[in-house]
């Protein structure tokens, strides 16, 4: 148990150094926020401060709101083995004096699918999941007992995009292609915003592009930050990575690694993962900060769970 308490400990106290030494905005404002304590099941998503959530709630000047979620349905790209399907249907006869009639639906389907965050339940390392936790001990054919989705609290807090595709010069990163540290804080730079605790960092690559092109390359292929780069990220505080593609991840693994990113972010930092977000209409109107708010279904146990987070400017 104490080494549990020690690495919860060891995160907060890296978000606050992060947090401390982030510079001033280019509004002047200072980035300097009072970080929460990341939650033993939790993870990062406590670590966001009702001070973290106005101030980001001041970030809106318009009122814009962009749906970063994709539409889910059968003709979504799914990893191998997962599928969609929705049934509808009338509910009767018309039925009172106003003859009211209607219709009800049922939805059979992986909850892994289309636009989704993965829970903190989803990925381990040899059975052992964040904080320590082993699989055997929250694992049921009925749901999670532990880091279920329906857990996560509201995350309303400050967004941050960075288009990774304009830093390299192109419209869509190429097949397989992976960034780390050195391209994120250069991207940062170059559009003005510094990643501070706290923050949903979302990535464009272009790559949702390709879902509709080659869908085996879409999943095959993908591009994204490899494993220096979400360090680099988890060392800041960052409550939750998103990215348009379906991995975030570059699939060019590295020494016989199969998901390293996933597995450290979830794992080792408590930090959720976004894929398959619709970044591009943020990218195309140069938008680089805004509020980020989600509330996910709260589907019980569930791994992971479709979502559709909003971004205001």
């Amino acid at each position: 148990m104490r080494r549990v308490n020690s690495r919860l400990f060891v995160l907060a106290a890296l978000a606050s150094v992060a947090a401390a030494c982030a510079p001033a905005n280019d509004a002047g404002e200072s980035s300097t926020l009072p970080v929460g304590e990341p939650d033993p099941e939790l993870g990062m998503a406590t670590t966001i401060t009702p001070e973290m959530t106005a101030r980001a709630a001041g970030l809106v000047i318009e009122g814009k709101t962009y749906a970063l979620g994709v539409v889910t349905g059968p003709d979504s790209v799914p990893y191998p083995g997962r599928s969609f399907a929705i049934e509808t249907f009338a509910i009767g006869e018309a039925q009172g004096t106003n003859r009211v009639t209607g219709h009800d639906d049922r939805l059979v389907t992986h909850v892994g699918i289309g636009s989704q965050i993965d829970g903190l339940g989803h990925i381990g390392r040899d059975g052992v999941h964040y904080g320590g936790a082993k699989a055997e001990d929250f694992l049921t054919p009925n749901g999670l007992t532990r880091f279920g989705t329906d857990k996560i609290p509201p995350i309303a807090t400050r967004g941050i995009l960075l288009d990774m595709a304009k830093h390299f010069g192109v419209e869509r990163l190429a097949p397989m292609q992976g960034f780390g540290s050195e391209d994120i804080k250069a991207a940062a730079e170059a559009q003005g915003v510094t990643i501070a605790a706290g923050d949903v960092v979302l990535m464009h690559t272009g790559w949702l592009s390709m879902a509709d092109e080659d869908a085996a390359a879409f999943i095959g292929q993908q591009p994204g930050i490899n494993l220096d780069g979400a360090k680099y990220l988890a060392s800041l505080g960052v409550v939750a990575v998103g990215a348009d593609s379906a991995a975030l991840e570059t699939m060019a693994f590295e020494d016989g690694a199969i998901f390293p990113v996933h597995q450290h972010l979830l794992v080792d930092a408590g930090v959720y993962l976004l894929e398959t977000m619709n970044t591009g209409p943020l990218a195309a109107d140069g938008v680089h900060e805004f509020f980020f708010v989600l509330g996910q279904p709260r589907f019980a146990g569930s791994v992971q769970a479709v979502i559709n987070p909003v971004a205001i400017k």
